[in-house]
């Protein structure tokens, strides 16, 4: 005997359950409030690299791969440009001194510094003759050099008019090798120059004017990104109104990540609300009370709350994707309330809360398994961003389920007033039609028929493993950065050297191996250059050998170098000068030390990346790259040196796991079948599992009827289309002589849910849209195809009362 709602033993475990729900609610809510008030904000992490695995099988890569990205993301860049140059200086200062007034800036230069050759060329000077350019150094090794090329050079030294770039004077560089050896350093690959102060470059229509801007705190910093935001406007509409004729591009990674910050919130606010509208819109016009709107709202809060807390607890932070994807939870973390609802219209008068939820309970279990089962694959992913969407899903899910055993028994106590019959009437006509025009050999043949519909569409599927499927870049500032990087000749390469050694000099050693190589792919127009910083510090042995070269090319006859002098009238002192400090030179190289501790190195330091757990270890840059399998070759057979490509790197993760997914689903497959035997047996565990089955391979045949490329995120999908598309087989299946009700609950929860994940599918992000998508065609093709179960069910008994 059912204990009635008014018995004091059953109201009693009701309220203690829902006591206990309200304490884990007040619960999660304080943990919320501390997590935020902790991080001072929202921690959302708008980073891209935070979003990808580890795929370096050197953890010194990964290293290298995060300090780049440091050192590229702390600052930003704005080019000002009008049609005169003097125009175009007075906008680009008034913009700047704009920028100083935020606190966005840690600093703005526009005006460099009086720039003093002599400080650049001082350290230089005292190891001048350790030093030869490439070209000097072949020519000497191969004795083309003699006495008469070396007066030709000091000719040309003392009586050239005009001398640009960084020199040293006659009596320094009499013959111009250190000249060529200054000539050669990387500064001379960019296409800017100084102009009245500021750093310019030209095109046919404008001067444009470079402002650099260092940020006050993390590119990836929510807060610093609105503060930039802010400031750039503000200084932009000044700019329009003092100086309409401007132009102003700007480039950076804040920029970035604060429209990726922004365009997933909106996408939050977009899914979230019109998740909530359709919900409460097809709540209601099912229900035709406020009652289940409320109660649903508080289930799918608790869920998103618990959500929240869980994934902060454990990363400490939301990715953009995550904040994107719990907004289109809110669909399916109603699916277990939206049952009990059925089941409150379905009993009519009869209804009894604690005997209605022993009815729906083993089907809201069997449903959290087999969607828990889904999720889980995900979380298994060595995927940051995947395997925190699938505890994100796992924590909202598990907590929206134990709301309805919990919370609701004690909040719907009383009977629906709407008449059962009329309130299902629709659903029941359908199941009447289908129970006598879907035998089971109309079923099969649908199937049949559907199957060979989707072959043609499996032959046409190609994969797309893109790792930039993950972030949508605006097109705008794209367009701004290539501008930006033509104007100054910046390097456009995502690919890097990681060059390791037992010491300082070994690397720069092998700095010189790969350099030799680089060189080659610069003369075919390979690359259009590379930054190293044996470019600035040769190894000693290289200084040795240019030494040698040296005493014995230049200095080897110190009486002909006299007489040389004494030709072009130098005085003798110069001679002695010179033969004084090249013995007096002997043995002291320029050490990497002695070089990064100079002025010099400040725009080049993030090469070094210091002692690593076997030596030490530096990058190289390569600029301009046209195919990485170029780079690839010259890195092949060098100890030490390896090429770094994360983009590639992850686009061939996302391809082997792409492949791998097969066997992935198929394995999650299995596992859901072994759970559904448990409670049905193997063949209607099957029967159960066919309609899902056949709904993935409709959406497979969809894709490629489409034309739309297979990716990762389409298998993830189809994951979870096996976890929550199973469950309206399961819920049918369940429903017992209230089938109609249960239809109307499958149909109203398969609504909810295809709402958030179609909204999903408009996402910016390419990633979350091909999700979002597999999701729509899916489960909507799992929902149509659910009620065949009804046709292959071994026995559609009617059952007493409340037994079912």
């Amino acid at each position: 005997m059912t204990a009635s709602p008014t018995q004091p033993g059953a109201s009693t475990a009701m309220q203690l359950r829902a006591g206990l729900w309200l304490l884990l609610a007040l619960a999660v809510t304080l943990v919320c409030t501390a997590q935020f008030a902790a991080a001072g904000r929202v921690p959302l992490q708008t980073n891209l690299l935070a979003l990808l695995p580890p795929t370096e099988r050197n953890p010194l890569a990964e290293e290298a791969v995060r300090r780049l990205s440091d050192a590229a993301g702390d600052r930003a860049v704005f080019l000002v440009g009008a049609a005169e140059p003097a125009a175009a200086a007075a906008a680009a200062r008034a913009f700047a001194a704009t920028l100083r007034g935020s606190d966005a800036f840690r600093q703005v230069i526009a005006d460099i510094p009086a720039f003093d050759p002599g400080q650049l060329t001082a350290l230089y000077v005292q190891h001048r003759f350790s030093l030869l350019a490439a070209a000097d150094r072949a020519a000497l090794a191969s004795g083309a050099v003699g006495p008469a090329d070396l007066e030709a050079r000091l000719q040309r030294k003392l009586y050239t008019p005009f001398r640009f770039g960084l020199t040293l004077p006659p009596s320094d560089d009499p013959f111009g090798f250190s000249d060529a050896w200054l000539a050669e350093l990387p500064l001379r690959s960019l296409r800017l120059e100084t102009e009245n102060g500021l750093l310019v470059s030209h095109d046919q229509r404008r001067t444009w004017v470079v402002i650099t801007a260092a940020l006050s705190a993390s590119a990836y910093d929510s807060t610093l990104q609105q503060g930039v935001a802010a400031a750039v406007a503000q200084a932009e509409s000044a700019l329009r109104h003092a100086h309409p004729d401007a132009v102003l591009l700007r480039a950076g990674t804040v920029f970035y990540a604060d429209a990726a910050r922004r365009s997933a919130e909106r996408e939050f606010d977009l899914i979230a609300a019109g998740s909530l509208l359709g919900m409460f819109s097809l709540l209601y016009l099912v229900f035709r009370s406020l009652r289940p709107l409320a109660l649903g709202l508080l289930a799918v809060a608790f869920g998103i709350g618990t959500a929240i807390a869980v994934t902060l607890a454990v990363y400490g932070e939301l990715h953009l994707i995550t904040l994107v994807f719990g907004a289109s939870l809110i669909g399916e973390a109603i699916d277990y309330a939206v049952q009990y609802f059925a089941a409150h219209l379905g009993a009519g008068a009869g209804w009894e809360p604690m005997a209605g939820l022993r009815r729906i309970a083993p089907g809201l279990t069997l449903a959290l398994a087999t969607s828990l089962l889904g999720y889980g694959a995900l979380l298994l992913a060595p995927f940051p961003a995947l395997s925190q969407i699938a505890l994100f899903a796992i924590a909202g899910l598990a907590a929206a389920w134990l709301s309805v055993f919990l919370l609701l028994p004690a909040l719907l106590v009383r009977p629906n007033r709407r008449d059962p019959a009329a309130a299902v009437s629709g659903a029941q006509t359908f199941l009447n039609w289908w129970r006598r025009r879907m035998p089971r050999r109309r079923c099969l043949l649908l199937g049949g028929l559907l199957l060979i519909a989707a072959v043609p569409g499996w032959l046409r599927l190609a994969g797309n493993d893109d790792v930039r499927l993950l972030v949508a870049r605006p097109p705008w500032l794209v367009a701004q950065e290539e501008h930006i990087r033509a104007l100054t000749g910046f390097g456009n390469s995502s690919q890097f050297f990681l060059v390791e050694g037992a010491t300082p000099d070994a690397v720069l050693a092998g700095e010189e191996k790969l350099a030799a190589r680089l060189d080659a792919l610069v003369a075919q127009d390979r690359i259009s250059g590379y930054q190293a910083l044996s470019t600035f510090v040769p190894s000693l042995a290289r200084q040795a050998e240019n030494y040698h070269l040296w005493q014995a090319r230049v200095f080897a006859d110190e009486g002909a170098l006299r007489a040389l002098f004494a030709r072009s009238a130098l005085r003798d002192e110069l001679a002695e000068h010179l033969l004084a400090s090249f013995k007096a030179s002997a043995g002291q190289a320029l050490s990497l030390d002695e070089w990064l501790q100079s002025p010099l190195s400040t725009p080049f330091r993030h090469l070094w990346l210091g002692r690593s757990g076997s030596g030490y270890a530096a990058v190289v840059l390569p600029q301009g790259t046209r195919e990485v399998a170029h780079l690839a070759e010259s890195a092949a057979g060098l100890a030490g040196v390896t090429l770094v490509d994360k983009a590639g790197s992850v686009s061939r993760l996302f391809r082997d796991y792409r492949q791998w997914g097969v066997l992935w689903l198929l394995g999650a497959c299995a596992l859901v079948y072994s759970v559904l035997c448990v409670r049905y047996g193997p063949v209607q565990a099957a029967v159960t599992l066919a309609p899902t089955l056949l709904a993935m391979g409709l959406a497979l045949g969809a894709f490629g009827y489409a034309d739309a490329p297979l990716t990762l995120f389409n298998l993830m999908g189809l994951m979870l289309v096996l976890g929550v598309g199973v469950n309206y087989a399961i819920f049918l299946r369940e429903g017992g002589v209230r089938a109609a009700a249960t239809l109307a609950g499958v149909l109203l929860s398969a609504g909810t849910t295809l709402l958030s994940f179609g909204l999903l599918a408009f996402s910016s992000m390419p990633a979350l849209a091909g999700f979002g998508l597999t999701l729509l065609v899916g489960v909507g093709m799992a929902v149509l195809l659910a009620p065949m179960v009804l046709t292959f069910s071994a026995a559609q008994t009617a059952c007493p009362g409340d037994a079912c």
